[in-house]
């Protein structure tokens, strides 16, 4: 009877570690932490740094381009710029994306950041993109331009593919709350306009310990 007890007792534990590991792997899109991007050695090495207090702001522009650890991704509709916050030794900095902002082209309402969540949409992988040609319109000279369909198919990413992404760009995504310095990560502005036509470019930051104004490189 003790053995059938201890027996039925080892069952349910191992039922129970079962169920753990089952609802672990049914919850892929669990929450990841906002990790951001190893800052460089110093702030000279971004192309453009400011002081704001104690805090050095040290940023650069990545255009429609997201350079993540586990490789890039796109996207039209927001540009990136890669930011990170440097300070004395031992310092702390209650961080926020929303103490950034960007002007583009000497416009006086900037650009406010936006939170990582709404990128996600319209994210794309340069690997998985049809050329350029391919997006060209083919129509047949004798068929009165009634030819192949001048509308290049869409690519499809699966929902665990997409989910990936969003879990790759929040974790590079510049870290939020009380943190030690120093600090990186990517921040992202709603811009679906061609960078090129960019002819100049301001990151402003407010933040606890003061504010700052980078020029960026477009």
């Amino acid at each position: 009877m003790r053995s059938a007890a201890v027996f039925r007792t080892a069952a349910l534990i191992v039922s129970g570690l079962v169920a753990a590991l089952r609802l672990c792997a049914q919850e892929p899109g669990a929450p990841v932490k906002a990790e951001g991007i190893a800052p460089r050695p110093t702030p000279a090495d971004y192309l453009s740094h400011a002081q704001a207090g104690t805090v050095t702001v040290a940023a650069e522009f990545t255009g429609h381009a997201l350079p993540l650890p586990e490789g890039p991704l796109t996207t039209e509709e927001y540009v990136g710029v890669e930011a990170a916050l440097f300070g004395p030794p031992d310092a702390h900095l209650k961080m926020s994306f929303e103490d950034f902002s960007l002007r583009v082209n000497g416009k006086k309402a900037a650009l406010p950041s936006k939170p990582y969540g709404l990128v996600v949409a319209s994210l794309k992988d340069p690997e998985t993109e049809p050329p350029s040609s391919a997006n060209k319109p083919k129509t047949s000279i004798g068929s009165g331009g009634q030819g192949e369909s001048s509308t290049p198919t869409p690519v499809k990413i699966p929902v665990e593919v997409r989910r990936k992404w969003e879990q790759r760009v929040q974790k590079a995504s510049l870290p939020q709350g009380d943190r030690p310095l120093p600090q990186a990560g990517l921040l992202f502005f709603q811009y679906h306009g061609k960078t090129e036509k960019i002819e100049s470019m301001e990151l402003i930051y407010t933040g606890p310990t003061g504010t700052a104004t980078l020029p960026l490189q477009p």
